[in-house]
């Protein structure tokens, strides 16, 4: 860290990879504080606005969809659509991620109808950036099918 600094960007990208790896080993305790840290870092040398800052947001509302926590998530998830469809318009397969696990969020809390429009936005995006056959892709037609079956039912 002494050659960038403790606030250097790239500091907060191994602080991400960090909580990710803490968090995909199942250290729950360790992840939080380190991927507030990089949100931190890439907020104040990057600006509110930075791709790199959607990217963080959308790593903390992963978290906290997965530990139950949907409220927080939900905005969060929020906050980091509105960041990349600013950066990057709003038909680019980095948006059509975020409309995809913003649209779990609502299927895990059994909100259908709030979670197909979104589910299917991703698909139309992920169709025309990845094409039909690309395992993003073929996954947004299933959350498709699979959530009209659910209103269905």
């Amino acid at each position: 860290m002494n050659q960038f600094g403790k606030n250097h960007p790239d500091v907060a990208t191994s602080l991400n990879n960090l909580a990710s790896l803490h968090k995909d080993q199942g250290n729950y305790e360790e992840v939080l504080p380190l991927y507030l840290r990089a949100l931190e870092i890439r907020v104040n040398q990057l600006g509110k606005k930075h791709p790199h800052v959607a990217n963080s947001l959308n790593n903390l509302a992963t978290l906290h969809c997965e530990q139950g926590n949907y409220q927080e998530a939900l905005n969060l998830y929020q906050q980091a659509l509105a960041i990349r469809e600013l950066n990057f318009g709003k038909n680019h397969h980095d948006v059509a991620n975020i409309l995809h696990d913003l649209a779990i969020l609502y299927k895990k809390i059994n909100n259908y109808k709030e979670a197909l429009p979104l589910f299917q936005r991703a698909l139309e995006i992920r169709e025309q950036q990845l094409g039909k056959n690309h395992p993003d892709t073929v996954s947004s037609l299933e959350q498709v099918k699979n959530i009209k079956q659910l209103l269905n039912n």
